[in-house]
């Protein structure tokens, strides 16, 4: 699992993370910004409440 910050997705649901964090168990290693493949995608999450400005 992973969790970051949203910087943008694409129609096939590609997704551009900043500041990720991947989890395995105990575990958590810093990946910094990534491109996740929609295809590898299961579920989105909103960790917090979205305030726009």
């Amino acid at each position: 699992m992973v969790v970051g910050t949203l910087h943008g997705f694409d129609q096939f649901m590609n997704l551009v993370v900043d500041n990720t964090v991947e989890m395995n168990g105990n575990e958590k290693n810093d990946i910094g910004m990534v491109v996740i493949r929609g295809n590898s995608v299961v579920t989105v999450e909103a960790l917090e409440p979205v305030n726009r400005t």
